[in-house]
């Protein structure tokens, strides 16, 4: 029942909006900002080293926001029914009665 409660608490507890809304704000902050810090040490490198910087923290920001609800209906969200029937099936085998 704990284990059950715990999954509760996933499911109904989402990320705070204002929560979302500072990351992705310090995100956009952030790499308009490095450009000037790696100006003069990489030149015109640093146009390609703040852009996979920025690909890596907004494609980490849209994962987070992915696999807030892990029990959902997405095709990437945990198959909860087919682990439901395993278990099951798992729980009559040990009974010893026949499945339907």
């Amino acid at each position: 029942t704990d284990i059950c409660g715990a999954c509760e608490r996933i499911k109904n507890t989402p990320i705070p909006y204002s929560y979302s809304a500072f990351i992705k704000k310090f995100i956009f902050i952030y790499v308009l900002t490095l450009p000037f810090g790696f100006a003069f040490n990489l030149g015109y490198y640093s146009i390609p080293v703040t852009t996979f910087i920025f690909y890596v923290l907004a494609s980490l920001e849209l994962i987070a926001e992915e696999i807030e609800d892990p029990f959902g209906q997405d095709s990437n969200d945990l198959p909860m029914q087919r682990m439901a029937e395993a278990i099951g099936g798992n729980i009559r085998d040990i009974l010893g009665k026949p499945l339907r």
